[in-house]
């Protein structure tokens, strides 16, 4: 049974997947509204992601020392003001701002979620609970994404980010009611916190989560142009595909908790981004057959949020004595990898190849991901055979 003093963490992930990932689907209802190429409207993507990237290590820095209660109040208030503003934006410059500020708190409440949620767990149960924390953005592409989508492409774009304001209000509310007061763990200060970015294993789980995550986002930045101009799918059948994805991202979330609890996250890592640069190829070979993408929507968001947990527990092992930093630094690289994926993504699109094209980045980027791992593991060896 969940614990209750989880589900507003979750609620929170929910917020934030539909915020993140509901642009993935509105993407040609926006573009055409806006009146701007649907390569450009990708840039709303890297925005958000870039957001992310400097929001996670500066928020959480700058509020390390105070009670974890507050500060993820005080990020969905942030997450819910940018996102409305969202939803008011007059032009293509204005959105742009407001999804840079509204993906500031992202990854700064799931580097605290992270640690609040392993501070909440049974003995033994840290990666569990924190799949529980992200099955909140995974239901987000059950039933956020798609929902958002539908109404993005009968009625308005604008009112997804309404809906998404709304869920960020509920969190807020929920969070001051069900999460326990935790005080701060001190903090050596933030210059002695990045002491950690010294140390060799961290760049290289970093590198892991950037480019090797960047794979799903080069396929999933571009999925709704994929399915229905190249697969042949119609518009209407979006949102229920979306809902397909959502439902292996659930899935795959509660996968990647129990492989992080059974077995050393880096070989939970390696294993994943192995099949996921099998399955991102597999899109490119089968792009125009409709029941091959089916199960390749469902078995690839199953990958790619499975490795959610491993990575998150990789980076708070490789940052020791600043695990809120080193929690945080994980949505840096997973949204790096956002940006990097729907911008190298939309390179061939941009040079006039198809939609299929972006699966070889996508597959690419997996790809080296896993050398990385491989990487670490052996690096790993040596220093056992040494001590």
């Amino acid at each position: 049974m969940i614990k209750k003093s989880l589900v507003p963490l979750a609620l929170g992930g929910f917020g934030i997947g539909m915020t993140e990932f509901v642009m993935m689907g509105i993407l040609p209802d926006l573009a055409a509204d806006l009146h701007i190429s649907i390569p450009r409207a990708g840039a709303l993507i890297s925005a958000y992601a870039l957001g992310v990237v400097v929001g996670a290590p500066t928020l959480v820095g700058m509020l390390a020392a105070q009670p974890p209660k507050r500060v993820l109040i005080g990020f969905m208030l942030l997450f819910t003001v940018f996102n409305a503003l969202s939803a008011c934006s007059p032009g293509f410059a204005m959105l742009l701002l407001c999804r840079f500020l509204s993906g500031l708190p992202h990854g700064a409440f799931f580097g605290v979620g992270a640690i609040v949620a392993s501070r909440l767990a049974d003995e033994g149960r840290a990666a569990a609970a924190m799949a529980t924390m992200f099955s909140g953005l995974t239901l987000a592409n059950v039933a956020g994404v798609p929902l958002g989508t539908w109404v993005g492409h009968h009625l308005s774009w604008r009112y997804a980010f309404v809906m998404v304001a709304a869920v960020g209000l509920l969190t807020v509310a929920s969070l001051r009611k069900w999460v326990p007061e935790l005080a701060a763990r001190p903090s050596a200060g933030w210059r002695r916190d990045l002491a950690i970015f010294r140390r060799a294993e961290l760049w290289l789980a970093l590198g892991i989560t950037a480019i090797g995550t960047g794979g799903f986002f080069a396929w999933f930045s571009y999925i709704a142009p994929l399915l229905t101009r190249m697969t042949g799918f119609a518009p209407d059948t979006l949102p229920w595909i979306m809902t397909l994805v959502g439902i292996g991202m659930t899935c795959g979330v509660q996968l990647g908790g129990r492989l992080a609890d059974r077995m050393s996250a880096p070989r939970a890592v390696g294993f994943l981004l192995v099949s996921m640069m099998l399955l991102l190829g597999a899109n490119g070979v089968f792009a125009t057959n409709q029941a091959a993408m089916l199960v390749l929507a469902f078995a690839t968001g199953a990958n790619a949020l499975a490795l959610g947990p491993p990575i998150q527990i990789l980076l708070i092992q490789n940052a020791k004595g600043a695990e809120m930093l080193g929690s945080s630094l994980g949505q840096s690289g997973f949204n790096i990898g956002n940006a990097a994926g729907a911008f190298l993504g939309g390179v061939p699109l941009a040079l006039g190849y198809s939609y299929a094209a972006p699966q070889w980045v996508a597959a690419t980027m997996a790809g080296i991901g896993c050398v990385l791992t491989a990487l670490m593991l052996a690096r790993q060896r040596r220093l056992r055979r040494s001590a």
